[in-house]
Protein backbone atom coordinates (compact mmCIF):
# COMPACT_ATOMS: atom_id res chain seq x y z
CA UNK A 1 0.00 0.00 0.00
CA UNK A 2 1.02 3.38 -0.67
CA UNK A 3 0.92 6.81 0.63
CA UNK A 4 1.62 10.48 -0.52
CA UNK A 5 3.76 12.17 1.74
CA UNK A 6 5.01 15.72 2.48
CA UNK A 7 7.76 14.12 4.72
CA UNK A 8 8.42 11.95 7.70
CA UNK A 9 10.85 13.50 10.84
CA UNK A 10 12.78 10.29 12.27
CA UNK A 11 12.85 11.63 15.89
CA UNK A 12 11.19 14.52 16.66
CA UNK A 13 10.23 15.77 20.74
CA UNK A 14 7.64 18.79 19.56
CA UNK A 15 5.12 16.63 17.72
CA UNK A 16 3.94 14.48 20.81
CA UNK A 17 4.93 12.98 23.79
CA UNK A 18 8.29 11.54 24.23
CA UNK A 19 10.23 10.43 21.16
CA UNK A 20 8.36 10.17 18.17
CA UNK A 21 8.40 9.37 14.41
CA UNK A 22 5.93 11.50 12.79
CA UNK A 23 4.36 11.20 9.42
CA UNK A 24 3.55 14.72 7.81
CA UNK A 25 0.65 13.31 4.76
CA UNK A 26 0.43 15.66 1.75
CA UNK A 27 -2.69 16.99 0.97
CA UNK A 28 -4.87 20.08 2.76
CA UNK A 29 -7.75 21.11 1.88
CA UNK A 30 -8.20 23.67 5.14
CA UNK A 31 -5.50 25.95 3.96
CA UNK A 32 -5.35 27.91 6.97
CA UNK A 33 -3.93 31.20 7.02
CA UNK A 34 -0.25 31.38 8.56
CA UNK A 35 0.16 27.35 8.07
CA UNK A 36 2.93 26.07 9.74
CA UNK A 37 2.86 23.54 6.47
CA UNK A 38 1.46 25.21 3.41
CA UNK A 39 3.62 23.60 1.27
CA UNK A 40 2.06 20.44 1.98
CA UNK A 41 -1.74 21.79 0.83
CA UNK A 42 -1.52 20.53 -2.93
CA UNK A 43 -3.02 17.08 -3.35
CA UNK A 44 -1.13 15.94 -5.58
CA UNK A 45 2.62 17.18 -4.45
CA UNK A 46 5.18 15.38 -2.20
CA UNK A 47 6.04 12.04 -3.34
CA UNK A 48 4.32 8.49 -3.07
CA UNK A 49 5.76 6.11 -0.19
CA UNK A 50 5.10 2.77 0.37
CA UNK A 51 3.74 2.19 4.15
CA UNK A 52 6.03 -1.09 4.52
CA UNK A 53 9.15 1.22 4.25
CA UNK A 54 7.58 4.16 6.56
CA UNK A 55 6.76 1.04 8.74
CA UNK A 56 10.67 -0.61 8.72
CA UNK A 57 12.23 3.28 9.71
CA UNK A 58 9.59 3.23 12.78
CA UNK A 59 10.39 -0.50 14.10
CA UNK A 60 13.94 0.39 12.68
CA UNK A 61 13.85 2.46 15.94
CA UNK A 62 13.44 0.92 19.72
CA UNK A 63 13.73 4.63 21.24
CA UNK A 64 10.75 5.85 19.63
CA UNK A 65 7.28 6.04 22.08
CA UNK A 66 5.24 6.35 19.24
CA UNK A 67 4.23 8.38 15.94
CA UNK A 68 2.61 11.24 14.64
CA UNK A 69 0.42 11.52 11.87
CA UNK A 70 -0.05 15.09 10.80
CA UNK A 71 0.01 17.10 7.55
CA UNK A 72 -1.44 18.15 5.41
CA UNK A 73 -4.51 16.47 6.57
CA UNK A 74 -4.32 12.87 7.78
CA UNK A 75 -8.13 12.43 7.39
CA UNK A 76 -7.53 12.82 3.51
CA UNK A 77 -5.58 9.35 3.85
CA UNK A 78 -7.14 7.14 5.79
CA UNK A 79 -7.08 3.51 4.19
CA UNK A 80 -3.13 3.75 4.05
CA UNK A 81 -3.23 5.36 7.88
CA UNK A 82 -5.24 2.79 9.00
CA UNK A 83 -3.09 0.40 8.13
CA UNK A 84 0.27 2.04 9.28
CA UNK A 85 -1.45 2.53 12.97
CA UNK A 86 -2.93 -1.16 12.59
CA UNK A 87 0.88 -2.40 12.53
CA UNK A 88 2.24 0.27 14.68
CA UNK A 89 -0.26 -0.94 17.24
CA UNK A 90 0.68 -4.22 17.70
CA UNK A 91 4.82 -3.20 18.41
CA UNK A 92 2.61 -0.90 21.68
CA UNK A 93 3.32 2.43 20.21
CA UNK A 94 1.08 5.74 20.89
CA UNK A 95 -0.67 7.39 18.65
CA UNK A 96 -1.26 10.99 17.94
CA UNK A 97 -3.31 12.31 15.45
CA UNK A 98 -3.01 16.28 14.09
CA UNK A 99 -6.20 17.19 12.35
CA UNK A 100 -7.86 20.44 11.36
CA UNK A 101 -11.30 18.64 11.90
CA UNK A 102 -12.42 18.84 15.13
CA UNK A 103 -13.31 15.69 17.39
CA UNK A 104 -16.97 16.32 16.40
CA UNK A 105 -17.07 16.67 12.65
CA UNK A 106 -14.46 13.50 12.86
CA UNK A 107 -17.01 11.55 14.97
CA UNK A 108 -19.43 11.93 12.49
CA UNK A 109 -18.47 10.54 9.66
CA UNK A 110 -17.53 6.66 9.60
CA UNK A 111 -14.32 6.46 7.51
CA UNK A 112 -12.75 9.68 9.25
CA UNK A 113 -13.94 7.93 13.21
CA UNK A 114 -12.17 4.72 11.83
CA UNK A 115 -8.91 6.39 11.82
CA UNK A 116 -9.41 8.19 15.16
CA UNK A 117 -10.38 5.15 16.77
CA UNK A 118 -6.97 4.15 16.79
CA UNK A 119 -5.37 7.03 18.07
CA UNK A 120 -4.45 7.54 21.41
CA UNK A 121 -4.31 11.61 21.46
CA UNK A 122 -6.32 14.11 19.05
CA UNK A 123 -4.85 17.80 18.40
CA UNK A 124 -8.03 19.10 17.05
CA UNK A 125 -9.29 22.05 15.31
CA UNK A 126 -8.14 24.58 12.09
CA UNK A 127 -5.04 26.67 13.36
CA UNK A 128 -6.28 30.17 13.98
CA UNK A 129 -3.62 32.61 14.06
CA UNK A 130 -5.25 35.14 15.81
CA UNK A 131 -5.21 32.49 18.63
CA UNK A 132 -1.26 31.72 17.91
CA UNK A 133 0.71 31.01 20.93
CA UNK A 134 4.34 29.79 21.79
CA UNK A 135 3.45 28.88 25.01
CA UNK A 136 0.77 26.10 24.34
CA UNK A 137 2.54 22.17 24.66
CA UNK A 138 1.81 20.40 21.04
CA UNK A 139 -0.84 23.00 19.48
CA UNK A 140 -0.42 26.35 17.51
CA UNK A 141 -3.19 28.08 18.69
CA UNK A 142 -5.18 28.04 21.42
CA UNK A 143 -8.44 26.79 20.01
CA UNK A 144 -6.96 23.33 19.77
CA UNK A 145 -7.76 20.83 21.73
CA UNK A 146 -5.41 18.05 23.51
CA UNK A 147 -8.22 14.97 23.48
CA UNK A 148 -7.98 11.81 24.67
CA UNK A 149 -9.66 9.70 21.85
CA UNK A 150 -10.11 6.53 24.03
CA UNK A 151 -11.23 8.25 27.08
CA UNK A 152 -13.54 10.42 25.03
CA UNK A 153 -15.04 7.55 23.10
CA UNK A 154 -15.99 5.81 25.84
CA UNK A 155 -16.87 8.04 27.74
CA UNK A 156 -19.69 9.69 24.86
CA UNK A 157 -17.99 13.33 25.07
CA UNK A 158 -14.43 14.80 24.78
CA UNK A 159 -11.76 14.50 27.45
CA UNK A 160 -9.20 16.84 26.99
CA UNK A 161 -5.85 16.15 28.59
CA UNK A 162 -4.73 18.90 31.16
CA UNK A 163 -1.12 20.57 31.36
CA UNK A 164 0.28 21.05 34.45
CA UNK A 165 2.21 23.51 35.78
CA UNK A 166 5.62 21.74 34.96
CA UNK A 167 4.47 21.45 30.92
CA UNK A 168 3.25 17.54 31.77
CA UNK A 169 0.32 15.96 30.49
CA UNK A 170 -2.21 14.85 33.26
CA UNK A 171 -5.24 12.57 32.17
Amino acid sequence: MEIRLFGTVNDSIVDGPGLRYTIFTQGCLHHCPGCHNPQSHPLDGGYVEDCDKILAEIFNNPLLDGITLSGGEPMLQIEPLKYICQEVKKHHLNIVIYSGYTYEQIISDQNKLSLLKLGDMLVDGLYVEEKRSLALLYRGSSNQRLINIQESLKQGKVIEYIIDEYGEIEI
